[in-house]
């Protein structure tokens, strides 16, 4: 896993796995809820299909960016980029009142 920082723009998270990859055909879809690459895998051997869905639901809600690479026989790399959230207002009051 790697994070850096995107100007003041926001961050950028890559996550890398060197596993057995996923083919080609299957990654425009992996993001579908329930979708699995393997078909004969059961549930009892991991996977529900929901994890990249979520990943997905979450990063486009908050205004980043998804991308996901992936080349069988030597991994795959998430990519996934968030804008930086705006600092909160500073108040001014010394009694607690609110600014002006």
């Amino acid at each position: 896993m790697r994070a850096r920082p995107l100007d003041e723009k926001g961050v950028e998270v890559r996550v890398r796995d060197t596993g057995v990859g996923i083919p080609r055909a299957d990654l425009p879809r992996i993001t579908e809820r329930f979708y699995r690459v393997d078909k004969a895998r059961s549930r009892e051997l991991g996977g529900t299909g929901l994890g990249l869905a979520i990943v997905r639901h979450l990063v486009l809600a908050h205004g980043g960016e998804l991308t996901i690479d992936s080349v069988e026989g030597e991994g795959t790399t998430v990519r996934f980029t968030l804008a930086a959230a705006a600092p909160p207002p500073i108040s001014c009051a010394a009694d607690g009142a609110a600014a002006e």
